[in-house]
């Protein structure tokens, strides 16, 4: 654990949409932050440097898909040159296993909705929620 409680930015990394989540280790919490749109030309790299610029993190959390029984998933190439280009940030990077990351936010986002929490889920906010939880895993470590 470093020697002072830092604040992480975590990315839950998707073909279509980034989701992002702010997570600090005072607390060993996160919140969802943001989407950053992913197309054709590639991540939104104007709005992740805002993010890092606003936040400060002390480093980047990034969820590598694998699929259930450990081994790399179809997508962990694209998640790996997305580490790639985030090292433009001079940052240190970790991985965070991000399996079922995106059912488990979609259930919560449900349930809290159930509750009266929450109006109607909309993919956006279940592509953040899954960004918060990749960072609460790996602020759990500590």
């Amino acid at each position: 654990m470093p020697d002072t409680p830092e604040t992480i930015l975590a990315f839950d990394f998707g073909l279509r949409r980034i989701g992002v989540a702010v997570g600090q280790q005072v607390t060993a919490s996160a919140n969802p932050l943001a989407v950053i749109h992913n197309g054709e030309d590639g991540p939104d790299w104007t709005a992740i440097e805002q993010l890092v610029r606003e936040w400060r993190p002390a480093r980047l959390i990034v969820g590598m898909p694998t699929s259930t029984d450990g081994a790399r998933s179809e997508i962990s190439d694209h998640v790996t040159g997305f580490i790639g280009e985030l090292e433009r940030f001079g940052l240190p990077i970790e991985t965070e296993d991000e399996r079922y990351s995106s059912l488990e936010a979609s259930e919560l986002l449900k349930s809290g909705r159930a509750r009266g929490l929450r109006g109607r889920i909309r993919k956006e906010m279940i592509d953040s929620a899954a960004a918060a939880l990749i960072a609460e895993r790996w602020l759990s470590k500590f």
